[in-house]
């Protein structure tokens, strides 16, 4: 339980140097010409320093501090946000292994006509990170496409690009296997269903603005060439099984178990994999995860630390000073974690950081966690698809090598610009509200049906 009482600017210390050390790795090596400057250093490594700093200048012993640190390591939430991505990863590589991610993109290119293909490339980019999870994903996967059919066409690359890195991010944003959605729903306690709910009435009509814009104002000046399209409807089941199951309320646990399962039997029936080969490729989505999983028990066990020692309370001290109401308070949350996405340029460690403090700022000023969860994802999703140092902006520009640098992309990242329009007008008309109360002392919805049932999910 939070310290009510103790409120120390001291206690944010390793917390800042995390996000410093890992900002100013990434701005020096920017300035020396490195390739994904922002990404050399691994977000662990220096959340690990971090970790070293609050064991040096917090008062206690060590075995004190190893317990505070150990506990927050061990917190329900944190362990059930690394076994779903774990099971995230898992799913993910199993299904592309079957043939999943060139089926979606060829169904997409099968339907969409040469004459729209910027706006294709948007609606494909969109459904293939829903399906995988995976902004990144689905850039790289899509990248060279989109070059290859803008060359022959005649599009303007930097706009093609920009249709590759908004469709991407809308998918990241709703996408029940994306980092992100875990993060923020976890952190905040809330079922992904409900944070889907409400981020689909901001993120839908975006999207449809932004199709029909790159629809009517980037049409090719000659015809694009596409050749070898093939797909398999069957490859793309796994990925509607998961959606499916996740909106209608069924465990995430459960969901991405049960996907893992149907993409190991459609891995076996339809390719010359064995048990054995599906282990392996079960083993690979696990360890690529590693990174996200060790840095969300890292900040997991920091952040307690922190929160111990008075620095969550500091925070919210000094962010009460300009909050006059609920709405001023979302305005709190929302600048938390765009500033955050800004410094880190990675919006699940924007996440991480900026969410329990974002959980604590519900408590009190009676924001329903199923809306600062929505804020969380959506105001991350927006900053990490528009700063230019982002992966997502950087491998997409470097697809080109060097045509098209990072700052050309910018202009016709219409998408997220139209997203941020809606986020922001959430604030003050309550469209992309939850409907029902919640229950801040069960902290779960009020009258809900499956009440009970949540409150023991959450006590696991």
């Amino acid at each position: 339980m939070m310290n009510t009482e103790r409120k120390s600017a001291k206690a944010l210390i390793p917390m800042l140097v995390f996000i410093i050390l890992y900002l100013l790795t990434g701005l020096v090596l920017q300035a020396s010409g490195a390739e994904m400057a922002f990404y050399q250093l691994p977000p662990p490594v220096a959340a690990f320093v971090g970790i070293i700093v609050a064991f040096i200048i917090f008062k206690g012993s060590i075995e004190q501090k190893a317990d505070t640190f150990i506990e927050g390591c061990g917190d329900s939430n944190i362990i059930i946000m690394c076994l779903i991505y774990l099971l995230a990863g898992a799913f993910s590589t199993l299904a592309k292994a079957s043939g999943g991610v060139e089926s979606v993109v060829g169904i997409g290119l099968s339907l969409v006509p040469v004459r729209f293909l910027t706006g294709g490339v948007f609606l494909i980019s969109s459904f293939l990170s829903l399906a995988t999870g995976s902004s990144v994903g689905a850039i790289t996967a899509l990248g060279p496409i989109a070059i290859g059919l803008s060359s022959t066409g005649g599009t303007n690359p930097a706009m093609m690009l920009g249709a590759l890195v908004g469709g991407a991010m809308f998918g990241d944003n709703l996408s029940i296997i994306s980092d992100t959605n875990i993060a923020a729903t976890r952190t905040q306690k809330i079922d992904m269903k409900d944070k889907f709910k409400l981020n689909i009435r901001m993120a839908l009509p975006s999207a449809i603005i932004t199709f029909f814009l790159f629809l009517f104002l980037a049409k090719p000046d000659g015809t694009p060439q596409i050749s070898n399209i093939s797909y398999n409807i069957v490859d793309i089941l796994p990925y509607v099984f998961v959606f499916i199951a996740a909106l209608a309320g069924v465990n995430v646990l459960v969901v991405l178990t049960g996907g893992v399962f149907f993409s190991t039997i459609l891995l076996l029936t339809k390719t010359s994999f064995d048990l054995l080969n599906a282990g392996q490729l079960i083993w690979e989505g696990f360890t690529g995860m590693f990174e996200i999983f060790l840095l969300s028990m890292f900040i997991g066990g920091l952040s307690h630390m922190v929160e111990k020692e008075g620095g969550i309370n500091w925070i919210i001290s000094k962010i009460e000073k300009s909050i006059k109401s609920k709405r001023s308070a979302e305005v709190g949350i929302i600048t938390l974690v765009s500033i955050a996405d800004i410094a880190v340029a990675n919006n699940t460690v924007a996440i991480i950081i900026s969410g329990p403090i974002a959980k604590n700022m519900c408590s009190k000023y009676k924001i329903d966690p199923r809306r600062s969860a929505s804020l969380l994802d959506t105001f991350a999703c927006i900053f990490q698809g528009i700063i230019p140092y982002s992966a997502q902006v950087l491998i997409a520009a470097g697809f080109t090598n060097g045509a098209v640098c990072p700052l050309d992309i910018m202009p016709y990242l219409w998408y997220q610009f139209i997203l941020l329009i809606f986020a922001v007008a959430s604030v003050y008309i309550p469209y992309a509200n939850p409907k029902g109360e919640w229950d801040y002392e069960k902290d779960l919805p009020k009258d809900s049906a499956n009440s009970q049932k949540n409150l023991q999910a959450n006590n696991l």
